[in-house]
C-alpha cells in the first residue's frame, strides 16, 4: 500500500512537472512571438484625398460640434475607421491649395520655406533628390521598406526620384478626369468615377506582393476624388437620390462621389483585415486641402460648404486649411479625439517617429512629430523647430479673398496679415471657429506677439514677398521671389 502511494505521488509529480514545463513552453513561445511582431516595422498606408472639406465626412471631427460632419454625405466606411483610431479636430493641410500642401507632406517642409506658393510654378528650385521624402526615411530606417504612390502626384517631378518604387508616375488633375470648363460641376456616370477603383486595385496589388515578399510598405494612395469634374456611379447616385438633402450640403452629385470615395476606402481596409495586416498597418486619412467654399449656382458665400469654418480653397482662413484627419493602427486609443494642432507638415516626422527610429536627421523642416498623441503617450504638446503652424499665400486671387495674406496658428489663436496693406486679423478658434470676431484691439499683446512670429519666420526662410500685380496664375517664380 505504501508502495503503491509511494508510485502515485511520483506520477502526480512528474504530470505536474510536465504541466508547468508545457505552460513554460507556451509562454515563452508567446514572448518570442510578441517581440518578433514588435520588431516587425510597422506598415504606412496614407489616404490623401482632394478638396475634401473639413465636415465632407459622416464622422464628426469635433464631438461638440455637430456641423464638423456632413448633413448629407455619407461615408460609412470612414465611420469604421475612426472607432478604430483617433480624429484630430484641428487638422491643418499646409496650403489651401494642392501642389504646395502636397509637397510639404513629403519633405515637412511649409510651402513658404519651399518657395512654393500656388499651382502651377515651376520648381527647378526644390532639390528633389537632396531632400529627405517620406519613402527615403523609412528606407533608412529598413531597407526592406517598399514604397508605392497611386493616383494623383500633382508635383514636379516623378514619384520615384523621391523614393517610390512602384508609381502611375506623375499624374495631375487631369488624369482624374478634370476639365476647367463648366462641365465641371455637371455630375456624370461612369463605371470607375474619379479612377477610385482603379487606384484600389493597384494598392491592394502592391499590398499583397508586399504580404508575400513579407516585406512593410509604406503606400500613398492619393484620390482625385472629391475634386471635380464630379462622377459617381449610377447606381451610388440612384441610392442616394430619394434620401433628404441636408440644410448645408445639397449636391446629389457630390454625395455620390463621396460615397463612392468611401466605398474604395472601405474595400482597402477589409483587405488589410483579411490579410491579417490589422494590427501592424497604420492607416491615415487626410484631406490635401478644404473643400470648395461654394458650387456655382449657390447665393456665393451665404453658408460655405466649409461651415461652420469660413470661406474655403483658395484662402489660409479655416475652411481653406483646416481639413479631416483620422488615424488608426497599433497602439491608437479606439474612438478617440484630439483637439491639439497638427499639419500636414507634422507627417515625415510622426511616421519616422512610429517606424522606431528617431535619430534620422533632418534639416530645415517645419513639422514635428505627433507619435505621442497617438500613442497616448503625451496629450498636450508637439515639438516643433518652429514655434506655430505658418500659411503663406502672397498672391490676388479672383476666386477667394483677392488679396495676397499670411497667418500662423499658435495655441487657440490664429493671426492673418494681409500684405498689400500689413492689416491684421486675431482669433480665437476655440469661441470663434467662422473668424468673425478680431480681437486685435481687445489682445494686443497676442497680435503683437504672433505678427512678430510670422515676420520672423518668413525673413528665416526666405519666403516669397508679394509685388503689386502678381497673381496665381502665369507668374515664374523669379518675378515674385523677392524674398523677405
Amino acid at each position: 500500500m505504501i508502495l503503491k502511494k509511494k508510485k502515485q505521488i511520483t506520477i502526480n509529480f512528474t504530470n505536474t512537472l510536465f504541466f508547468y514545463f508545457l505552460i513554460l513552453l507556451i509562454v515563452t513561445g508567446c514572448n518570442y512571438n510578441t517581440k518578433e511582431i514588435h520588431q516587425t516595422s510597422p506598415n504606412f498606408i496614407l489616404i490623401l484625398t482632394d478638396d475634401q472639406g473639413w465636415n465632407g465626412t459622416s464622422v464628426k471631427m469635433m464631438h461638440d460640434e455637430p456641423n464638423s460632419k456632413s448633413d448629407y454625405y455619407k461615408t460609412p466606411n470612414l465611420e469604421k475607421l475612426a472607432k478604430r483610431g483617433i480624429r484630430f479636430s484641428n487638422a491643418y493641410a499646409s496650403a489651401p491649395v494642392c501642389a504646395p500642401s502636397r509637397y510639404s507632406i513629403q519633405f515637412g517642409k511649409t510651402p513658404a520655406r519651399l518657395s512654393l506658393i500656388r499651382v502651377g510654378m515651376n520648381t527647378e528650385h526644390i532639390d528633389h533628390e537632396g531632400f529627405i521624402s517620406i519613402p527615403k526615411a523609412l528606407k533608412k530606417i529598413n531597407s526592406k521598406y517598399k514604397t508605392a504612390h497611386f493616383g494623383k502626384w500633382g508635383m514636379g517631378s516623378n514619384p520615384s526620384v523621391l523614393g517610390y518604387d512602384i508609381s502611375d508616375g506623375p499624374t495631375k488633375n487631369k488624369d482624374g478626369n478634370f476639365t476647367n470648363s463648366k462641365n465641371q460641376w455637371k455630375n456624370v456616370f461612369k463605371e470607375d468615377p474619379k479612377n477610385i477603383s482603379s487606384v484600389t486595385k493597384r494598392a491592394i496589388e502592391f499590398i499583397k506582393s508586399c504580404k508575400k515578399e513579407n516585406k512593410p510598405f509604406y503606400l500613398q494612395l492619393s484620390h482625385y476624388a472629391v475634386h471635380t469634374n464630379i462622377e459617381s456611379k449610377e447606381k451610388t447616385y440612384n441610392l442616394l437620390k430619394d434620401q433628404a438633402k441636408g440644410a448645408q450640403h445639397k449636391d446629389l452629385g457630390f454625395a455620390a462621389m463621396t460615397f463612392d470615395l468611401d466605398q474604395g476606402v472601405g474595400i482597402l481596409m477589409n483587405m488589410i483585415k483579411e490579410l491579417g495586416m490589422e494590427k501592424n498597418t497604420y492607416i491615415i486619412y487626410m484631406s490635401d486641402n478644404g473643400s470648395v467654399p461654394n458650387i456655382p449656382g449657390a447665393k456665393k458665400y451665404e453658408k460655405s460648404y466649409n461651415y461652420p469654418l469660413s470661406r474655403g480653397k483658395w484662402d489660409a482662413l479655416e475652411g481653406g486649411v483646416r481639413v479631416p484627419l483620422i488615424i488608426a493602427g497599433p497602439g491608437i486609443k479606439n474612438e478617440s479625439e484630439s483637439a491639439i494642432p497638427v499639419s500636414g507638415s507634422d507627417l515625415l516626422p510622426t511616421i519616422i517617429d512610429l517606424a522606431g527610429k528617431k535619430s534620422i536627421k533632418l534639416t530645415e523642416i517645419d513639422g514635428g512629430s505627433f507619435a505621442d498623441i497617438l500613442l497616448n503617450k503625451n496629450n498636450d504638446e508637439i515639438k516643433r523647430p518652429v514655434d506655430g503652424i505658418f500659411f503663406h499665400v502672397p498672391y490676388k486671387n479672383g476666386i477667394a479673398l483677392k488679396r495676397p495674406h499670411s497667418a500662423i496658428r499658435k495655441g487657440d489663436y490664429k493671426l492673418v496679415k494681409f500684405q498689400d496693406d500689413k492689416s491684421i486679423l486675431l482669433f480665437n478658434l476655440v469661441s470663434d471657429k467662422m473668424e468673425k470676431i478680431n480681437l486685435v484691439t481687445q489682445n494686443p499683446n497676442k497680435a503683437i506677439e504672433l505678427e512678430k512670429l510670422l515676420d520672423n519666420y518668413l525673413i528665416e526662410v526666405h519666403a516669397p514677398k508679394w509685388q503689386e500685380g502678381i497673381t496665381w496664375k502665369n507668374k515664374p517664380l523669379k518675378e515674385i521671389n523677392s524674398n523677405y
